[in-house]
């Protein structure tokens, strides 16, 4: 009995962790990607279920055990079903600023530290 198998590029692109197939093709060809703990380069090596991608996504290092292959690009949670995310738990950094998310200061906001920057002056 032969195990079916899937281009990685493809598999990571119907996975949905790649918006475009050549992106994902990019990410493998630039040697970005691990399987089972081996660095490859092309993105036709063909995975098949149980084996274990290790690749980079934004500023998280993502690990993925691949539980089906799929037949498409379908919804994400079709594509959530393809894999098993195995991924350490990434904490923020305490050293990083913390902003409120409120964006810029309204005019009122701007005048009241104008009044505010002019009394510690005087």
């Amino acid at each position: 009995m032969t195990q079916q198998k899937l281009r990685i590029d493809k598999w990571l692109w119907h996975a949905r962790f790649f918006k475009t197939r050549t992106l994902a093709a990019k990410i493998v060809a630039g040697g970005h990607v691990r399987v089972n703990s081996d660095k490859i380069s092309k993105p036709a090596f063909s995975v098949g279920t149980g084996d274990v991608l290790t690749f980079a996504q934004g500023d998280h290092i993502r690990v993925i055990e691949v539980l089906g292959l799929g037949e498409r690009r379908g919804p994400a949670a079709e594509a959530q079903t393809l894999y098993l995310d195995r991924s350490p738990i990434q904490e923020k950094d305490p050293s990083q600023p913390k902003t409120q998310g409120n964006g810029r200061p309204t005019k009122k906001d701007r005048r009241m530290l104008d009044l505010i920057r002019a009394q510690s002056l005087e």
